[in-house]
């Protein structure tokens, strides 16, 4: 039997919402959370303006992990991946997940969100892999730095790319892809099929 793979983005395409600030302002607390909001006001509204969200989570993860325990990090992760998947879970998207997961497919989750909650939601979610933004780690903390790049744009194509080829599956398998940005352009090209998720809702079979 062919292998077929299925890779769904994960903030507004399997959830309703984003969760990454959500997640960085549990992790911060409000004062922290604020205070690195505030800390460079008109660099961060220049890189609004100019859309360039790599640099702007380069700078919250900075102010937000560095120097912060990873165990510690970890566990709010796994509150917060639980809280996700009973409260934020876009259905009729889940609903399709599951049905590639019914077929033998495999699926895998390929975001930008961070992996100290992404990684929990994906066992939650009983996928294949998760392949995510990642934080570097030394002497048991955060360095605040990304380890490697932003998980979003080409990068996605890269890491599936990466993953499939470690794992043996030819790159042709990828069958299906769901998003709902701009973000996720490269990777909907990259499939067979790609969904935009957007304003559309999903039936639980593809057409």
């Amino acid at each position: 039997m062919d292998v077929v793979v299925a890779a769904f983005d994960v903030d507004n395409t399997l959830t309703v919402r984003d969760c990454v600030v959500p997640f960085m302002q549990k992790v911060a607390g409000p004062v922290r959370f604020v205070s690195s909001c505030l800390s460079r006001p008109m660099f961060l509204v220049g890189l609004v303006f100019r859309r360039d969200r790599d640099v702007i989570k380069a700078h919250f993860v900075e102010k937000i992990f560095s120097g912060r325990n990873v165990d510690d990090v970890n566990e709010i992760g796994i509150q917060f991946a639980s809280n996700v998947v009973s409260s934020w879970m876009r259905s009729d998207v889940a609903e399709r997940m599951r049905w590639h997961q019914e077929q033998g497919h495999v699926v895998v989750l390929v975001s930008a969100s961070l992996e100290p909650y992404l990684q929990p939601f994906g066992d939650l979610c009983e996928v294949d892999a998760v392949l995510c933004t990642r934080l570097e780690e030394s002497q048991g903390l955060f360095t605040g730095k990304l380890l490697g790049s932003n998980c979003r744009g080409t990068e996605k194509v890269r890491r599936i790319h990466e993953w499939m080829n470690s794992a043996g599956i030819p790159l042709d398998a990828l069958e299906y892809a769901y998003g709902d940005s701009r973000g996720d352009d490269a990777l909907l090209e990259a499939a067979k099929q790609g969904c935009l998720v957007k304003h559309v809702e999903l039936s639980k079979e593809p057409v």
